[in-house]
């Protein structure tokens, strides 16, 4: 039998044996608004999770971290940043992770910006205290669509295989991905579309989301992903919201970069053929200075497997603008 296919049905038949699934941490972790224990920050009207390492008067680095609808869990690698000088931010947006969750018509772009800009206001210390931005994925993207709106804001960014900087680039990208499969049919049946109006109806969907993970690692992905990485919860409403926006409205973060002066990274790993040094330049290009680098021996979740080669790419670019 296929290992994907056991790794489903072991955890239909484990759910069955739960107590209560109604109750908050039985399918998938409590949030912040259900534990209070956890570390959290209040901004912009929601409940984040989030953490930080090292100097608060630093440099500030905030993480951003893939999905749409995944979580910091798998980039906490990047905290070895604060060994080296930087103040390490780290939080779980909007609806994702450990976050407060909220119902699919509060999500778009515009808010996950006005997230991020309440995370910098929050920990930001000084005027002159500089924010670079390192996104992973779907934190990439958003790190371009903030840096297209707000260039003046931030001293610098790391882009870690952004899944396309614009809704044309992110086709491109997922006709050779496991991205295709977010707008497969399985996934529609998944994620159903219907108004979703209790906690416990958002709490199932994100653990049947949780489930379909296994399919980004299967042997012989195109994104050289090694293996499974941590996750606390897929939040599966924001995913949907996400895809929705993509598909009916279209996105394209690339129409002001040209007026963002500083130079950015773009890494990338050797072993993702969907993406590779071709997609990057491709990306890059729409900067008016950039670098590019690979990754050796790893794929699309390099910050998890290969931090140690990860490290000694994005530290000098750092330190430069530092």
């Amino acid at each position: 039998m296929n290992k994907v296919i056991y790794w489903l049905l072991s955890a239909v038949i484990l759910t069955g044996c739960q107590k209560d699934y109604n109750e908050p941490g039985n399918l998938v972790p409590k949030t912040v608004d259900e534990d209070p224990n956890l570390p959290q920050i209040n901004v912009n009207g929601t409940l984040l999770h989030a953490e930080t390492y090292g100097n608060n008067d630093s440099a500030m680095v905030i993480f951003l971290h893939g999905g749409p609808g995944a979580d910091y869990r798998n980039g906490l690698n990047a905290k070895g940043l604060a060994n080296e000088g930087y103040f390490v931010v780290f939080y779980d947006q909007r609806g994702t992770g450990l976050s407060e969750r909220h119902n699919k018509s509060i999500f778009s772009i515009q808010i996950y910006l006005d997230d991020l800009s309440a995370v910098i206001d929050r920990y930001r210390t000084s005027p002159n205290q500089k924010v670079f931005l390192f996104g992973h994925s779907w934190g990439a993207m958003l790190t371009a669509a903030y840096i297209n709106k707000y260039p003046e804001r931030i001293a610098g960014a790391i882009f870690a295989e952004p899944g396309g900087l614009s809704k044309t680039l992110l086709d491109e990208y997922a006709e050779t991905s496991r991205k295709l499969e977010l707008f497969a049919e399985a996934t529609n049946d998944v994620l159903y579309t219907e108004q979703f109006l209790s906690r416990n109806e958002h709490e199932m969907l994100d653990y049947k989301l949780g489930l379909q993970s296994p399919f980004s690692y299967v042997d012989g992905n195109n994104e050289g992903i090694e293996g499974p990485s941590p996750f606390w919860r897929n939040g599966a409403v924001s995913l949907n919201a996400m895809i929705d926006i993509s598909e009916n409205e279209g996105f394209d973060f690339t129409t002001n970069l040209s007026a963002y002066s500083t130079k950015v990274l773009f890494i990338y790993g050797e072993n993702n053929q969907s993406y590779g040094e071709s997609f990057a330049l491709k990306e890059a290009s729409y900067f008016p200075v950039y670098e590019t680098a690979k990754i050796n021996d790893t794929g699309h979740e390099m910050i998890y497997f290969k931090w140690n080669n990860v490290l000694p790419v994005v530290l000098p670019y750092l330190n430069a603008l530092k």
